[in-house]
């Protein structure tokens, strides 16, 4: 896959991660051709989806965040919008951009900038001429994911592959006996 290509890729989907598993397309699984085990690092193709997430982590059109439990999240500009118009149902520590800066000494280093400081102003106009059912259309499955309280720790846990974490469903009666790993006391 060539950059463009996976610019195309993000831009398509318009929510990419780019190399974890989850309720949205994988980069790093699309460059490589399927399900990878371990880090992408060490995969025959490390070099290419490398190259193709740097491009993408470069290109203007593409938020790059942590917004998936808190793993790297592509967003394509097109979706901008309706990100602003519901961001009040998002945390907002993950919906700043982040980007790695390379240090004279050769280390990196994890930059941010907080939301809303990274949005344009036109995509704030675009924000405000959009109705929250639209916004809620465009971004459905950021809506399922990226909620605030326990309702976004219980859908989280319920996208995770291979997740061990269980919904829990708190009986009235037993609401203020439960101790840890939400274990009723007796």
């Amino acid at each position: 896959m060539s950059p463009k290509e996976a610019l195309a890729f993000v831009e398509r989907h318009g929510i990419v991660l780019e190399a974890a598993r989850g309720p949205v397309p994988s980069l790093a699984e699309a460059v490589g051709g399927g399900q990878i085990r371990g880090s992408w690092w060490g995969h025959p193709k490390g070099h290419e989806i490398f190259a193709v997430t740097e491009a993408v982590q470069d290109c203007e059109d593409v938020l790059v965040c942590k917004l998936i439990d808190g793993k790297v999240t592509y967003i394509h500009r097109r979706l901008w919008p309706a990100l602003v118009k519901l961001a009040g149902r998002f945390r907002q520590g993950p919906l700043a951009r982040v980007w790695n800066e390379h240090t004279a000494r050769g280390s990196h280093r994890m930059r941010r900038t907080e939301f809303p400081d990274w949005v344009p102003p036109e995509v704030s106009a675009e924000a405000a001429a959009l109705s929250e059912e639209q916004a809620e259309e465009m971004i459905a499955v950021l809506l399922k994911y990226g909620r605030k309280g326990r309702e976004g720790q219980e859908a989280r846990a319920a996208y995770r592959p291979g997740s061990r974490a269980r919904v829990l469903k708190v009986d009235p009666e037993n609401a203020g006996r439960a101790g840890r790993r939400g274990k009723v006391r007796k």
